[in-house]
């Protein structure tokens, strides 16, 4: 499929528990560590798991940018200051309003509701503030930062589990080619809460250590937090105003799997899908993607279907392409994980290295796959990934970034 309009990334913002940059997401994740530890604003008490990949507290610079910071939920601070980071690079800091908002998000500010409950019912001290209840809707985040940056163009969130911050870059993606915006800040936010943290617990999805995604000693994966921003603009638009692209968004895909409420697909049909689709819709063959950025999600039965996934659109090459996820360091960030994770392919591909998982565990033989473990491994500055994202309910989605050169525009 060839389409005539590109778009690039030109901005790019994220919050996790490295820290409050992608630059520092992205020396996280090259460290080959796991910033996966032991919460310390969240209780963990009464849980099978006590590790999480929660944010660090906020440096005074970030919290001076964002004067609604005290009204603000967790969720919708990572959105905001991911948002800022990414405008600034962008160049875009000005002239701005009519710029459209898409994000992806599972839980909005349900952990500033809990803390209201909690405090109604008098199991926690004090009487509850009702901001505590203001951003509790899922939309939150995006509409959050549209209010601080003054956006007027259309503002919409996507919520389909841990696939909605991929989804909303395939919906950014429409909006871009369809000619209805010029600009629009795509990504997502979520933050740890009891609901989730407990429902994963619950159904022993969860790792008591840090998560090893495609380890033969893998148990489950590690809940994180976090929120990740991408500056998308037309390439011509981009070029118009003197800014450099940092990468492009070649293509999105999407499927479901239409099998279970929690399981996936056990030959990872859905997930085969959803890549193939993307592939199509970048308008590249098979063999001009370079690595993936998996779900990788460190659960047994999900990186055996996503293997088998790969396996099935790559072939033979499979056993050979590299392949890295960024939840082994940083956490599941549910809804905002895709977001994220597209922001550290675009760095891979900026700094041409692929962000390595912590080492640690054989990898699983069965599963025949090139991990990326220990130590970072180089890629073509002009490289072509894969980042791909399912979720609870069968949703898949995968979208293609292509690194950006000289010349790249002609």
């Amino acid at each position: 499929m060839t389409h005539d309009s590109r778009v690039v990334i030109t901005g790019i913002g994220s919050v996790s528990a490295c820290g409050w940059t992608a630059n520092d997401l992205h020396s996280g994740l090259l460290s080959g560590s796991s910033a996966v530890v032991e919460p310390a604003h969240f209780d963990t008490s009464g849980q099978r798991t006590k590790v999480a990949g929660e944010v660090p507290p906020a440096p005074e610079s970030i919290i001076r940018k964002i004067p609604e910071w005290a009204t603000l939920s967790r969720s919708d601070r990572f959105a905001v200051a991911a948002a800022i980071e990414a405008v600034e690079q962008a160049g875009l800091s000005e002239g701005l309003p009519a710029a459209a908002v898409i994000f992806g998000g599972s839980t909005g500010g349900m952990f500033e509701c809990e803390e209201y409950v909690g405090r109604l019912l008098c199991t926690r001290a004090s009487h509850p503030a009702i901001r505590l209840l203001a951003s509790q809707q899922i939309n939150s985040p995006g509409d959050a930062v549209a209010r601080h940056l003054k956006l007027t163009g259309p503002v919409q969130t996507v919520s389909s589990a841990c696939a909605s911050g991929t989804l909303a870059l395939g919906v950014a993606l429409d909006e871009l080619r369809s000619g209805q915006s010029d600009v629009v800040l795509a990504g997502g936010s979520d933050s740890l809460c009891l609901l989730t943290y407990s429902g994963f617990n619950s159904l022993r999805s969860v790792d008591s250590r840090p998560s090893r995604p495609f380890r033969a000693d893998r148990q489950g994966l590690s809940v994180g937090e976090g929120a990740g921003v991408l500056v998308l603009e037309n390439l011509d638009h981009a070029l118009d105003r003197g800014a450099v692209p940092l990468a492009e968004l070649l293509g999105a895909g999407a499927s479901c799997d239409a099998t279970h409420m929690t399981a996936p697909h056990p030959e990872g049909e859905g997930a085969a899908t959803a890549i193939r689709n993307a592939i199509a819709d970048a308008g590249i063959s098979v063999d001009r993607v370079d690595f993936v950025n998996a779900h990788g999600t460190g659960t047994p039965q999900n990186d055996v279907s996503e293997s088998r996934a790969l396996h099935s659109v790559f072939g033979e090459r499979a056993a050979v392409l590299p392949v890295t996820s960024n939840k082994a360091t940083i956490g599941h960030l549910l809804g905002s994980a895709g977001a994220v994770e597209a922001v550290s392919t675009v760095l891979s591909l900026i700094h041409s290295v692929i962000h390595p998982m912590p080492d640690g565990g054989d990898v699983d033989a069965e599963l025949d796959l090139d991990i990326v473990l220990g130590s970072p491994r180089s890629v073509p500055s002009a490289g072509v990934a894969i980042s791909s994202s399912f979720a609870f309910g069968g949703a898949n989605a995968a979208v293609v970034i292509g690194g950006w050169e000289e010349g790249s525009a002609e």
